[in-house]
Order: C-alpha cells, then structure tokens, then sequence
C-alpha cells in the first residue's frame, strides 16, 4: 500500500515528515512525499492578517487532501485552524514535543531590547512583560530568521522550542521561556496527522493518547474564544490544568484564567475582553 504523506517543503516540514513516516511505517507500507507551497510560504514578508485568514500554512495541503492527492497531511499543529476542516479529521497527534517558546540571542529580556516576532500571541506578552522593548516583525523559515537576526542586529528573536530541536538547532536557544512567562500557542509542540473522515484509521496506530487529551481541550478553547493566530489568545494544558489568555496587541491588556472546561474557560476570557 502506498501512502503519500503532504506537508510544506521547508527543511523542518520535512524533518517532521519523516518523523510521521517513521510513526506509519510498517511492512507492507510504502511512504511517498509530496511538497505543498501554501500561502504563508509564497509570501515570506507581509504579516499573517494581510495574507489571509488562520491557516495560511495549511489550506494548500488539506486542499490537496480533500482532492485524493495526498492520503495523510502533516502539519505543525499549531497552525492549523481551531476547528476541523468538512470532511477532515486529526487522525493522530504524534507525542509532543518541548511546547514552549525559545529566545534565541539572548539569555533574558531586558528593558529595551530589540526583539523580532511575526506572532501576534508572543508580541502582546513579551509588551506585558516589558514595556519598554521593541518588537519588530520578522518572518522566513528558522534558519532565516536565525539570519535575519544577525543582519538587522536584533538582541534577540523567539521561536518555538520544538522546531529548533527538531533541526538539531538547540544550541541556539539562550532560554527556554516558561509558560507563566511565555503561554504557548494552543497545540505548539505538536504534529498533527490529517485525514479524510472515516480514513482514521489509517493513521489511528500513530496516535499519543496523552498528547491528544491535552491539545483537544487548548483548540476548543481558541476555538470558543475566536482567535488563532491573527488574534493574542494562547491556551495550554500542562497535564493537570488548562491555562488561557487573552490580550491586546500592546499587551496593556492581559488576563488569563485556568479551569478545567474549555468552552467555560473561553467564555470568561471572551467575557472580559467584551467588558472592556
């Protein structure tokens, strides 16, 4: 049986890929890969609310999905949309990986520094941690903006953790920041294994159970919530507790709450922002 496996063309999408591959292969299975340009990889400077809507890392591929030319989409599950796609469904999450948010150049913030991110989530909480720094945008892939950061002179730049390892970039990273710092994307760390509905199953032996019973309930928040990465909302669920937020742009506005109900917990994070 062939399975041809779709994800973005980067080294990293690549790298993970493999990792789903590696996670589906068994005798009588032959992997194929297939490259998807998406949106968010044709343009590589404008921020991510003049491209589109959520998703502009995954539209392509789930197209391709629904139209049979690919079997299996692999993305990082933070860029998908926080509700499923008609007639697709995460048939698998592979067993997460480090979630949290990296700074690369510099072992701490500090007032006034230079700091480069293309996310809204993380520019509203690093304002909230410092006023005083100054975000500028910056997008490309990873080793791009590795470079970028030594050609603009920014003191620093942040990433997600779990790709730097993935490409053996570790060593990159000056500290890992702590969610009570730094709330996480709701399912960063992740990969999703996207299927056709009712295909489930051919992907189901791929499936981490305890990874999946922390990431459903951080999108169903976003998801009641309404925002995603064009919004500075983040939700994650260390195993024990699910931890939300909600913020302004600025990050002079900041709540968060921690509950166990996802839709209850968004409720009241929509609720303040309402009340404003």
């Amino acid at each position: 049986m062939l399975v041809r496996i779709g994800s973005r063309g980067s080294r990293l999408a690549l790298t993970q890929a493999e990792q789903a591959a590696g996670a589906l292969r068994r005798p009588g299975v032959e992997i194929a890969f297939v490259p998807i340009t998406t949106a968010g990889d044709r343009d590589r400077t404008r921020p991510f609310g003049q491209i589109g809507e959520r998703g502009v890392f995954v539209k392509e591929i789930e197209e391709a999905l629904l139209g049979g030319r690919i079997d299996v989409a692999v993305h990082s599950a933070k860029d998908m949309t926080s509700t499923d796609t008609d007639g697709l469904i995460v048939g698998a999450y592979l067993e997460r990986d480090d979630p949290r948010d990296a700074l690369i150049g510099a072992t701490a913030i500090r007032p006034g520094m230079r700091i480069g991110t293309a996310s809204a989530r993380r520019r509203a909480q690093l304002l909230a941690l410092e006023p005083t720094l100054q975000i500028e945008p910056l997008r490309g892939n990873v080793e791009t903006r590795i470079r970028k950061r030594d050609e603009r002179g920014l003191d620093a730049i942040v990433l997600a953790a779990c790709g730097l390892d993935r490409l053996g970039l570790a060593a990159e990273i000056g500290v890992r920041l702590d969610p009570e710092q730094m709330l996480p994307e709701a399912a960063q760390g992740a990969l999703a294994l996207q299927v056709r509905a009712g295909e489930e199953e051919l992907v189901s032996s791929a499936d981490h159970a305890e990874t999946r019973r922390r990431i459903e309930p951080e999108r169903r928040c976003v998801a009641a919530i309404g925002g995603g990465c064009l919004a500075p909302v983040a939700a994650h669920h260390d195993g024990v507790t699910l931890r939300a937020l909600i913020a302004d742009e600025d990050g002079a506005w900041v709540e968060r709450r921690s509950g166990d109900d996802p839709v209850a917990l968004a409720a009241e994070l929509a609720g303040l922002a309402a009340a404003r």
